[in-house]
């Protein structure tokens, strides 16, 4: 049931690859309350993807942009602004990616152009699209930038190597922006901690069904799904949370407070 939480706002989704993202589905959930917005992600992306499909489904327009490019981001904004009438009230940065875990190298062997490559990608380009929306003045008062973001970022993880720490800066630069821009335009940034999720790029994590079955067992209301975060995420971009900046919202069930669960524990019994 609709409703039009985001009833004439406007914004900007980046990272909708096909319809398990988060991304994706954050997407329709703002159609559906009466937000509109520019799609976006990098050119390869889309090749990979199935952007055009929701792109007809939204009766949105697609800007293709590379995030580490500031000057990719400085026309994804202004063309934004163009075809949405004005300056935005909503950004959401769903974007990450690790050459070193794609090539199944281990956090002992890192290769350490790869690993910058992970940090620009997944955290320095959420710093950049901030600022480029800072210098072109892109955002109204109380505008809200959601990147998502996952507990690696505070506990280790086998096989999550060099994304958690990118996840760490990604938390990082949205306490330090969230305090910059609240302060000069009233805009707020914050990060969602959400629970593994199946989307493609979570596949991609070797273990990731043993992170996922563990999570479940350890989360008193379950993981959180794909679907429930775009709620959050709509609440998020919504005049309801005007006042949330620079947090990181744990999205998880309740698994970060968690120390163990009757089913872990029936689990583990011998």
């Amino acid at each position: 049931m609709a409703h039009q939480l985001l009833k004439g706002k406007k914004g900007i989704i980046f990272g909708a690859l096909d319809e398990n993202s988060i991304a994706w589905k954050t997407a329709l959930k703002i159609k559906e309350e009466g937000g509109s917005f520019v799609l976006t992600n990098a050119p390869i992306a889309m090749r990979m993807g199935k952007i055009n499909e929701l792109a007809k489904a939204c009766d949105a327009e697609i800007v293709p942009a590379d995030a580490t490019s500031e000057q990719d981001l400085q026309n994804l904004f202004t063309k934004a602004m163009e075809i949405l009438g004005g300056k935005l009230d909503f950004v959401l940065h769903s974007i990450g990616m690790s050459p070193n875990i794609r090539k199944e190298k281990p956090y002992g062997d890192m290769n350490y152009d790869w690993y910058l490559k992970t940090i620009d990608i997944s955290a320095l380009s959420f710093h950049k699209v901030l600022q480029t929306a800072e210098k072109l003045d892109a955002m109204n008062e109380y505008g809200s930038f959601v990147a998502l973001s996952y507990i690696a970022a505070q506990r280790s993880y086998p096989d999550y190597t060099d994304m958690a720490q990118a996840k760490a800066m990604l938390e990082s630069i949205a306490r330090s922006y969230g305090a910059r821009y609240g302060r000069l335009k009233k805009v707020r940034v914050n990060t969602i901690s959400q629970s593994p999720t199946k989307t493609t790029a979570g596949a991609g994590i070797s273990g990731f069904d043993v992170f996922f079955d563990y999570a479940q067992l350890m989360s008193p209301l379950g993981n959180a799904t794909a679907e429930d975060c775009a709620n959050y995420i709509t609440v998020m971009f919504s005049d309801f949370t005007k006042m949330v900046t620079m947090q990181n919202l744990m999205h998880d069930g309740g698994f970060s407070s968690t120390g163990i669960t009757e089913d872990l524990i029936e689990r583990l019994t011998k």
